[in-house]
Protein backbone atom coordinates (compact mmCIF):
# COMPACT_ATOMS: atom_id res chain seq x y z
CA UNK A 1 0.00 0.00 0.00
CA UNK A 2 1.61 3.31 -1.14
CA UNK A 3 1.68 6.58 0.97
CA UNK A 4 0.59 8.59 -2.00
CA UNK A 5 -2.88 6.37 -2.22
CA UNK A 6 -3.76 8.90 0.87
CA UNK A 7 -3.47 12.09 -1.23
CA UNK A 8 -5.72 15.10 -1.67
CA UNK A 9 -5.81 18.34 -2.88
CA UNK A 10 -6.87 21.25 -0.48
CA UNK A 11 -7.18 24.50 -1.08
CA UNK A 12 -4.80 26.35 1.23
CA UNK A 13 -7.54 29.18 2.51
CA UNK A 14 -9.96 25.87 4.09
CA UNK A 15 -6.69 25.47 6.28
CA UNK A 16 -8.79 27.28 9.42
CA UNK A 17 -5.88 29.62 10.84
CA UNK A 18 -8.36 30.77 13.72
CA UNK A 19 -10.82 29.25 16.07
CA UNK A 20 -14.87 29.86 15.26
CA UNK A 21 -16.67 32.30 17.42
CA UNK A 22 -18.09 29.26 19.82
CA UNK A 23 -16.85 25.91 20.05
CA UNK A 24 -19.71 24.40 19.08
CA UNK A 25 -20.64 26.39 15.89
CA UNK A 26 -18.77 23.81 13.61
CA UNK A 27 -20.28 21.75 10.60
CA UNK A 28 -19.83 17.85 10.57
CA UNK A 29 -20.37 15.83 7.59
CA UNK A 30 -21.84 12.53 8.66
CA UNK A 31 -20.55 9.69 7.11
CA UNK A 32 -22.12 6.25 7.08
CA UNK A 33 -19.43 3.19 7.02
CA UNK A 34 -21.68 1.27 5.10
CA UNK A 35 -22.16 2.40 1.99
CA UNK A 36 -20.13 5.36 2.57
CA UNK A 37 -23.12 7.94 1.77
CA UNK A 38 -22.83 11.48 3.55
CA UNK A 39 -24.59 14.33 5.06
CA UNK A 40 -23.80 17.83 5.86
CA UNK A 41 -24.73 18.55 9.66
CA UNK A 42 -24.42 20.59 12.12
CA UNK A 43 -22.05 19.49 15.48
CA UNK A 44 -24.79 20.19 17.35
CA UNK A 45 -26.75 18.09 16.26
CA UNK A 46 -24.28 15.43 17.56
CA UNK A 47 -26.32 14.42 20.80
CA UNK A 48 -28.99 13.56 19.30
CA UNK A 49 -27.04 10.78 16.99
CA UNK A 50 -26.48 9.02 19.51
CA UNK A 51 -28.91 6.21 21.30
CA UNK A 52 -29.36 4.74 25.20
CA UNK A 53 -26.49 2.86 26.13
CA UNK A 54 -23.94 4.24 23.99
CA UNK A 55 -20.32 5.17 25.32
CA UNK A 56 -18.74 8.06 24.04
CA UNK A 57 -15.07 7.91 25.12
CA UNK A 58 -12.68 11.13 25.39
CA UNK A 59 -8.93 11.90 25.96
CA UNK A 60 -8.57 14.19 28.52
CA UNK A 61 -5.26 15.26 27.84
CA UNK A 62 -3.87 18.59 28.70
CA UNK A 63 -1.48 20.57 26.38
CA UNK A 64 0.76 22.15 28.06
CA UNK A 65 2.75 25.19 26.52
CA UNK A 66 5.66 22.86 24.63
CA UNK A 67 6.99 25.59 22.40
CA UNK A 68 10.34 27.48 24.14
CA UNK A 69 12.03 30.23 21.82
CA UNK A 70 15.59 30.94 23.22
CA UNK A 71 19.55 31.06 22.22
CA UNK A 72 22.26 28.65 21.97
CA UNK A 73 25.57 28.49 23.02
CA UNK A 74 28.64 29.32 21.45
CA UNK A 75 32.18 29.07 21.26
CA UNK A 76 33.25 31.90 24.47
CA UNK A 77 30.40 31.06 26.05
CA UNK A 78 28.85 34.45 23.53
CA UNK A 79 25.18 33.53 23.11
CA UNK A 80 24.01 33.68 19.75
CA UNK A 81 21.33 32.35 17.31
CA UNK A 82 17.53 32.33 17.88
CA UNK A 83 16.14 28.51 18.54
CA UNK A 84 12.82 26.72 18.44
CA UNK A 85 12.46 24.01 20.78
CA UNK A 86 9.46 21.69 20.89
CA UNK A 87 9.28 19.64 24.22
CA UNK A 88 7.76 16.28 22.48
CA UNK A 89 8.10 13.80 25.69
CA UNK A 90 8.81 13.90 29.24
CA UNK A 91 11.48 10.64 29.39
CA UNK A 92 11.04 10.01 33.13
CA UNK A 93 9.10 11.35 36.78
CA UNK A 94 12.33 14.06 36.55
CA UNK A 95 10.78 17.02 34.93
CA UNK A 96 14.40 17.76 33.75
CA UNK A 97 14.75 15.08 31.27
CA UNK A 98 12.91 15.65 27.40
CA UNK A 99 12.70 14.59 23.82
CA UNK A 100 11.96 17.14 21.75
CA UNK A 101 12.33 18.69 18.34
CA UNK A 102 14.53 21.56 17.83
CA UNK A 103 15.19 24.22 15.16
CA UNK A 104 17.88 25.26 13.14
CA UNK A 105 18.48 21.59 13.54
CA UNK A 106 21.51 20.75 12.00
CA UNK A 107 23.22 23.73 14.23
CA UNK A 108 22.21 21.97 17.24
CA UNK A 109 24.58 20.01 18.49
CA UNK A 110 25.73 17.36 21.92
CA UNK A 111 26.75 19.21 24.76
CA UNK A 112 25.17 22.44 22.93
CA UNK A 113 23.74 24.74 26.18
CA UNK A 114 20.72 26.38 25.87
CA UNK A 115 19.12 29.27 26.92
CA UNK A 116 15.41 30.31 27.50
CA UNK A 117 13.45 33.09 29.31
CA UNK A 118 11.87 36.59 28.66
CA UNK A 119 13.52 39.80 28.30
CA UNK A 120 17.37 38.51 28.47
CA UNK A 121 16.32 36.63 31.44
CA UNK A 122 17.97 33.47 31.33
CA UNK A 123 14.56 31.22 33.60
CA UNK A 124 15.79 28.08 32.27
CA UNK A 125 18.56 26.34 30.73
CA UNK A 126 19.46 22.73 29.43
CA UNK A 127 21.71 20.65 27.61
CA UNK A 128 21.50 18.51 23.87
CA UNK A 129 22.35 15.04 25.63
CA UNK A 130 21.90 12.81 22.34
CA UNK A 131 20.13 13.01 19.27
CA UNK A 132 17.42 10.53 17.28
CA UNK A 133 17.09 9.15 13.99
CA UNK A 134 15.16 11.98 12.18
CA UNK A 135 16.61 15.00 14.18
CA UNK A 136 15.03 14.92 17.92
CA UNK A 137 17.28 15.70 20.29
CA UNK A 138 17.06 14.48 23.73
CA UNK A 139 17.93 17.41 26.60
CA UNK A 140 18.37 18.02 30.41
CA UNK A 141 17.11 21.26 32.13
CA UNK A 142 18.97 21.99 35.07
CA UNK A 143 16.85 21.51 38.50
CA UNK A 144 14.64 24.42 39.32
CA UNK A 145 12.37 25.02 41.48
CA UNK A 146 8.24 24.96 39.55
CA UNK A 147 10.07 23.84 36.52
CA UNK A 148 6.11 23.85 35.02
CA UNK A 149 5.12 26.98 36.61
CA UNK A 150 8.11 28.52 34.66
CA UNK A 151 6.84 26.73 31.79
CA UNK A 152 3.38 28.22 31.74
CA UNK A 153 5.20 31.60 32.03
CA UNK A 154 7.64 31.69 29.07
CA UNK A 155 6.23 28.71 26.89
CA UNK A 156 3.83 28.94 23.65
CA UNK A 157 0.94 26.86 22.77
CA UNK A 158 2.69 24.60 20.49
CA UNK A 159 0.34 25.83 17.16
CA UNK A 160 1.09 23.21 14.14
CA UNK A 161 2.72 24.33 11.46
CA UNK A 162 0.14 25.13 8.87
CA UNK A 163 -1.37 27.41 11.38
CA UNK A 164 0.48 30.36 9.63
CA UNK A 165 0.46 32.71 12.85
CA UNK A 166 2.32 33.50 16.49
CA UNK A 167 0.26 31.86 19.24
CA UNK A 168 -2.20 34.57 21.05
CA UNK A 169 -3.56 34.54 24.73
CA UNK A 170 -7.09 33.14 23.08
CA UNK A 171 -5.43 30.17 22.28
CA UNK A 172 -4.41 28.95 25.46
CA UNK A 173 -8.12 28.46 25.88
CA UNK A 174 -9.43 27.30 22.76
CA UNK A 175 -6.53 25.02 21.87
CA UNK A 176 -7.18 23.26 24.83
CA UNK A 177 -10.75 20.90 25.50
CA UNK A 178 -12.99 22.06 27.94
CA UNK A 179 -12.57 18.67 29.76
CA UNK A 180 -8.87 18.67 30.12
CA UNK A 181 -7.39 17.35 32.81
CA UNK A 182 -3.75 15.59 32.35
CA UNK A 183 -1.20 17.46 31.63
CA UNK A 184 1.14 16.36 28.67
CA UNK A 185 0.41 16.89 25.20
CA UNK A 186 2.08 18.88 22.56
CA UNK A 187 -0.88 18.82 20.28
CA UNK A 188 -4.74 19.05 21.17
CA UNK A 189 -6.88 16.46 20.51
CA UNK A 190 -8.99 18.12 17.77
CA UNK A 191 -12.07 15.98 17.80
CA UNK A 192 -12.30 17.41 21.26
CA UNK A 193 -12.24 20.85 21.04
CA UNK A 194 -16.31 21.27 19.43
CA UNK A 195 -17.27 20.22 23.11
CA UNK A 196 -19.27 22.70 25.10
CA UNK A 197 -20.25 21.60 29.14
CA UNK A 198 -23.84 22.24 27.14
CA UNK A 199 -23.00 19.93 24.48
CA UNK A 200 -21.98 17.05 27.46
CA UNK A 201 -25.17 17.08 29.31
CA UNK A 202 -27.11 17.08 25.99
CA UNK A 203 -24.94 13.53 25.10
CA UNK A 204 -25.69 12.75 29.22
CA UNK A 205 -29.87 13.94 28.64
CA UNK A 206 -29.68 11.44 25.25
CA UNK A 207 -29.02 8.10 27.75
CA UNK A 208 -25.19 8.03 26.66
CA UNK A 209 -22.62 7.92 28.98
CA UNK A 210 -19.40 9.31 28.97
CA UNK A 211 -16.04 7.96 29.76
CA UNK A 212 -12.50 9.18 30.03
CA UNK A 213 -9.15 8.04 29.01
CA UNK A 214 -5.76 9.69 28.96
CA UNK A 215 -2.99 9.73 26.13
CA UNK A 216 -0.57 12.16 25.58
CA UNK A 217 -0.43 13.33 22.61
CA UNK A 218 3.56 13.43 21.02
CA UNK A 219 5.46 12.33 18.22
CA UNK A 220 3.57 9.55 17.09
CA UNK A 221 0.78 11.42 16.19
CA UNK A 222 2.03 13.80 14.10
CA UNK A 223 5.10 12.93 12.63
CA UNK A 224 5.62 12.83 8.94
CA UNK A 225 5.91 9.54 6.97
CA UNK A 226 9.01 9.11 5.18
CA UNK A 227 8.33 5.77 3.04
CA UNK A 228 6.96 4.67 0.12
CA UNK A 229 4.96 1.92 1.47
CA UNK A 230 2.82 2.32 4.21
CA UNK A 231 3.68 -0.97 5.81
CA UNK A 232 7.34 0.35 6.26
CA UNK A 233 6.49 3.08 8.42
CA UNK A 234 7.48 2.93 12.49
CA UNK A 235 5.04 4.82 14.58
CA UNK A 236 6.68 7.05 17.73
CA UNK A 237 4.86 5.70 21.27
CA UNK A 238 2.51 7.74 23.36
CA UNK A 239 1.75 6.95 27.32
CA UNK A 240 -1.39 6.05 28.17
CA UNK A 241 -3.23 5.34 31.29
CA UNK A 242 -7.26 4.25 31.73
CA UNK A 243 -8.29 3.73 34.50
CA UNK A 244 -10.56 0.90 36.24
CA UNK A 245 -13.56 2.50 36.06
CA UNK A 246 -13.16 3.26 32.64
CA UNK A 247 -11.98 0.00 31.72
CA UNK A 248 -15.30 -1.74 33.33
CA UNK A 249 -17.72 0.64 31.87
CA UNK A 250 -16.37 -0.17 28.49
CA UNK A 251 -15.99 -3.91 28.95
CA UNK A 252 -19.79 -3.80 29.89
CA UNK A 253 -20.90 -2.20 26.98
CA UNK A 254 -18.63 -4.15 24.81
CA UNK A 255 -20.04 -7.34 26.60
CA UNK A 256 -23.58 -5.89 26.18
CA UNK A 257 -23.18 -5.33 22.21
CA UNK A 258 -23.31 -1.47 22.79
CA UNK A 259 -21.99 0.91 20.92
CA UNK A 260 -18.40 2.01 21.64
CA UNK A 261 -17.68 5.66 20.17
CA UNK A 262 -14.81 7.35 20.57
CA UNK A 263 -13.83 11.26 19.84
CA UNK A 264 -10.58 11.60 18.12
CA UNK A 265 -7.96 9.17 16.51
CA UNK A 266 -5.89 9.53 19.97
CA UNK A 267 -8.61 7.50 21.16
CA UNK A 268 -8.97 5.06 18.60
CA UNK A 269 -5.64 4.36 19.18
CA UNK A 270 -5.73 3.80 23.35
CA UNK A 271 -8.99 1.84 22.63
CA UNK A 272 -7.30 -0.33 20.35
CA UNK A 273 -4.10 -1.13 21.62
CA UNK A 274 -5.27 -1.34 25.18
CA UNK A 275 -7.80 -4.43 24.20
CA UNK A 276 -5.09 -6.30 22.25
CA UNK A 277 -3.52 -7.32 26.51
CA UNK A 278 -7.45 -8.37 27.05
CA UNK A 279 -8.51 -11.00 25.07
CA UNK A 280 -11.20 -8.71 24.17
CA UNK A 281 -11.62 -6.69 27.18
CA UNK A 282 -10.02 -3.11 27.99
CA UNK A 283 -7.14 -3.76 30.04
CA UNK A 284 -6.84 -1.10 32.63
CA UNK A 285 -3.59 0.72 33.44
CA UNK A 286 -0.70 3.03 32.07
CA UNK A 287 1.38 1.69 28.93
CA UNK A 288 2.65 2.93 26.00
CA UNK A 289 0.48 2.75 22.20
CA UNK A 290 2.72 1.61 19.60
CA UNK A 291 -0.39 0.63 17.06
CA UNK A 292 -0.12 1.96 13.71
CA UNK A 293 -3.47 1.12 12.46
CA UNK A 294 -3.92 1.36 8.58
CA UNK A 295 -6.41 0.16 6.15
CA UNK A 296 -6.68 -3.61 6.94
CA UNK A 297 -6.87 -3.44 10.69
CA UNK A 298 -9.52 -5.11 12.49
CA UNK A 299 -11.11 -3.09 15.18
CA UNK A 300 -12.49 -4.52 18.32
CA UNK A 301 -13.96 -2.14 20.42
CA UNK A 302 -14.30 1.19 18.30
CA UNK A 303 -18.43 1.59 16.18
CA UNK A 304 -18.16 5.01 15.67
CA UNK A 305 -15.81 8.02 15.47
CA UNK A 306 -15.89 12.02 15.46
CA UNK A 307 -12.74 13.31 13.61
CA UNK A 308 -11.70 15.95 12.26
CA UNK A 309 -10.30 16.12 8.99
CA UNK A 310 -6.57 15.83 8.82
CA UNK A 311 -3.40 16.43 6.52
CA UNK A 312 -2.83 14.35 3.67
CA UNK A 313 -0.90 10.97 3.28
CA UNK A 314 -1.00 11.31 7.34
CA UNK A 315 -0.97 8.62 9.68
CA UNK A 316 -3.99 9.81 10.38
CA UNK A 317 -5.77 9.68 7.29
CA UNK A 318 -4.86 6.51 7.25
CA UNK A 319 -6.57 5.62 10.29
CA UNK A 320 -9.96 7.16 9.53
CA UNK A 321 -9.43 5.08 5.89
CA UNK A 322 -9.07 2.08 8.05
CA UNK A 323 -12.43 2.73 9.80
CA UNK A 324 -14.54 4.31 7.28
CA UNK A 325 -12.90 2.73 3.79
CA UNK A 326 -10.01 4.92 2.36
CA UNK A 327 -12.13 5.62 -1.11
CA UNK A 328 -14.98 6.28 0.73
CA UNK A 329 -13.04 8.77 3.09
CA UNK A 330 -11.84 10.68 0.12
CA UNK A 331 -14.41 10.46 -1.80
CA UNK A 332 -16.02 12.99 1.39
CA UNK A 333 -13.18 14.86 1.66
CA UNK A 334 -13.48 15.80 -1.94
CA UNK A 335 -17.28 17.03 -0.74
CA UNK A 336 -16.02 18.55 2.00
CA UNK A 337 -13.61 20.64 0.24
CA UNK A 338 -16.18 21.65 -2.33
CA UNK A 339 -18.67 22.45 0.33
CA UNK A 340 -15.75 24.80 1.75
CA UNK A 341 -15.61 23.08 5.18
CA UNK A 342 -12.94 24.11 7.52
CA UNK A 343 -10.15 21.75 7.78
CA UNK A 344 -7.49 20.90 10.32
CA UNK A 345 -6.89 21.89 14.32
CA UNK A 346 -9.03 24.42 14.29
CA UNK A 347 -11.50 23.08 11.16
CA UNK A 348 -14.67 21.22 11.08
CA UNK A 349 -15.73 17.65 12.26
CA UNK A 350 -16.72 14.52 10.44
CA UNK A 351 -18.76 11.80 12.52
CA UNK A 352 -18.25 8.23 10.91
CA UNK A 353 -20.78 5.61 12.04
Amino acid sequence: MLVSDFNFHLPNDLIAQEPLAARDESRMLLVQRTGGQYSDRQFRDFPDLLQRGDVVVFNNTRVFPARLYGRRESAGDLLKGRIEVLLTRQLSTDPNDWECLVRPGRKIGIGEHLFFGERNVEELQAEVLDRGEFGERRIRFQPVNNFFAILDRIGHVPLPPYIGRPDSPRDHERYQTVYAEQRGSVAAPTAGLHFTPGILNHIRQRGAETVDITLHVGLGTFQPVRVERVEDHKIHSESYSISADAASTINQALRASRRIIAVGTTTVRTLEHAVRFGAGSIVAGAAAADLFIFPGFEFKVVNAMLTNFHLPQSTLLMLVSAFGGREDILRAYEHAARQRYRFYSYGDCMFIE
